[in-house]
């Protein structure tokens, strides 16, 4: 299972700049994981302002 993004996010692309496999990309409301794309790799959820990501096991 990928990571997730939450409500709290508030669209500044932080995570967007760092993930290595370009999983992540503005959504309508908010930036969101592509499942397929994503590695797990935790680089999203480490500069992520407000702990908006979620991890495969939240």
């Amino acid at each position: 299972m990928a990571h997730r993004i939450t409500d709290d996010c508030i669209s500044c692309g932080s995570c967007k700049e760092v993930c290595p496999v370009d999983a992540i990309s503005e959504g309508e409301d908010k930036y969101v994981i592509d499942p397929d794309k994503c590695t797990d790799c935790g680089s999203c959820k480490d500069v992520c302002p407000t702990g908006a990501i979620l991890g495969p096991d939240e």
